[in-house]
């Protein structure tokens, strides 16, 4: 067996069931004691050893990353990513990135697990630095396929007018979701009728930009 074999995280059904033990466990463990809770409680949290937890992952700070990738996809599964989807045979793009983006939304605030591990990188960054890359080691684009497939397509298909993907990807969270994250690391609530303003002013003005000319 070469080294690099060697260095392979396990892989088949099994050895995905105990990954994904070790990352529930590691997340509850981590929103209840900070990142400095050692690796031997969370191979006990997740029912197996501290050697299978290395083995799949190598270091504390890779598994906090597998958490944050896991936790950044939640918003955007289920009902919210049918709703994006939906967009491309939507009559009424208007209406229906509407009703998404409300999805979306409450999807986001509603999702307070997901808030509180991105206030424990905030809180655990000057310790350890590299916390930061589980934000930021992927671009917009691949952190919410989702929301990049919908906005593609709608290019594609002549309904949008977008010339650079990311920045309008990062757009567009910054009118729909950014609000809701910023305000929530201050402790503070949107309440419901401001966040309906804001989806339904917040999509005008990203049609309004990328619509196409003269439509």
């Amino acid at each position: 067996m070469s080294v690099d074999s060697a260095k392979r995280p396990p892989s088949g059904p099994r050895a995905q069931l105990k990954r994904q033990a070790i990352v529930r466990a590691a997340r509850t463990l981590f929103l209840r004691e900070g990142f400095g809770v050692g690796m031997d409680s969370i191979a006990a949290e997740a029912g197996v050893s501290k050697v299978t937890v290395y083995n799949h992952f190598g270091s504390k700070e890779a598994l906090f990353t597998a958490v944050i990738t896991s936790a950044l996809d939640e918003p955007l599964a289920g009902e919210s990513a049918a709703a994006l989807e939906g967009l491309a045979e939507a009559e009424d793009l208007r209406t229906a990135l509407v009703e998404a983006a409300r999805t979306w939304v409450h999807a986001v605030r509603g999702n307070h697990e997901v808030t509180a591990l991105r206030n424990l990188v905030a809180a655990e960054l000057h310790r350890f630095p590299e916390l930061g890359e589980a934000w930021r080691h992927r671009g917009p684009e691949s952190h919410h396929p989702a929301v990049a497939g919908a906005l593609r397509t709608l290019t594609e298909q002549g309904r949008l007018e977008i010339p650079d993907l990311q920045v309008a990807i990062i757009q567009f969270y910054g009118l729909l979701v950014f609000p809701h994250m910023v305000f929530g690391s201050y402790g503070t609530d949107i309440d419901d009728d401001l966040t309906d303003r804001l989806i339904t002013s917040g999509v005008e003005m990203f049609l309004r930009h990328y619509g196409p000319r003269g439509a």
